[in-house]
């Protein structure tokens, strides 16, 4: 679909939000007056209790729900269901699909957005204050002979690490991840890969991760950061949210590697 030509009606346009990574940036340009519905887990970013809640891009069971609120737009990000996928298509509505993978990509999902809903000046704000800030966490990142080794978690079974922008903020905080970011990993990679620090941010599980199993893996007896109890959970949409929340998850990886350079000096 293109975005410029949604953009000449978009006063009209009357929004499904199918990812909180959506909603957080139509929230963020102030245009969630034309959202008319989003998923369940999008008040754990906005402010959006309010609305109609229905499924998002995974399973979602709503398409029913969906085409009688009437949109104008539905929008998703990644993760994909094909069949799901192929229910909303049916929809007749414009489908916008999202597959950020770097800090890059989500800037170029803010300005499309913006674009579509005539809010272009919101979006370069948007982005210079992601930039800003991004800019600062990086500025009083600590000063490490080596940078520590990291390992974060976005599933654990099987296990997934955490997408390539996670990476991203962790060496803007002076860390490394230690194993391919967004794959499917084992236990045995992440042992070689030796990480002095694992973070938990499971998906669609707020701050639930299992710090005590993490711990207790045998496999990982010998491993740095469990050796030392280094083990963290931030909540999964401060990490998992493609949009302005990952500054605030930012920010929690910088105070854990600030007590990691307390801890090690």
């Amino acid at each position: 679909m293109g975005p410029g030509h949604i953009s000449k009606r978009s006063t009209g346009l009357r929004i499904v939000s199918l990812a909180p990574s959506c909603t957080s940036i139509l929230c963020a340009l102030g245009a969630k007056r034309q959202l008319v519905a989003v998923t369940p887990w999008c008040a754990d970013v906005c402010a959006v209790r309010n609305l109609p809640a229905t499924g998002d891009c995974w399973r979602n069971s709503s398409i029913e729900k969906i085409s009688r609120l009437r949109p104008t737009l539905i929008v998703g990000s990644v993760p994909f269901y094909p069949e799901t996928v192929a229910r909303i298509l049916t929809i007749p509505a414009q489908f916008l699909a999202l597959n950020p993978r770097s800090l890059a990509d989500i800037e170029s999902d803010i300005q499309t957005l913006a674009r579509i809903t005539n809010r272009l000046a919101h979006g370069r704000r948007v982005i210079i204050r992601m930039r800003r800030e991004f800019a600062r966490i990086r500025r009083l990142a600590p000063k490490f002979s080596r940078r520590p080794r990291i390992y974060s978690e976005a599933w654990p079974n099987p296990r997934i690490s955490s997408p390539p922008w996670v990476a991203e903020l962790i060496a803007l905080c002076g860390g490394k991840m230690v194993v391919k970011a967004g794959s499917r990993v084992s236990d045995e990679e992440i042992a070689l890969a030796r990480p002095d620090i694992i973070l938990l941010a499971w998906a669609a599980t707020g701050n639930r991760g299992n710090v005590r199993k993490t711990l207790a893996n045998a496999v990982w007896k010998d491993v740095p950061a469990i050796r030392r109890k280094g083990v963290f959970v931030i909540r999964d949409e401060l990490l998992n949210t493609p949009g302005p929340p990952l500054v605030a998850g930012a920010r929690e990886i910088q105070q854990i590697l600030q007590q990691f350079a307390r801890d090690t000096a």
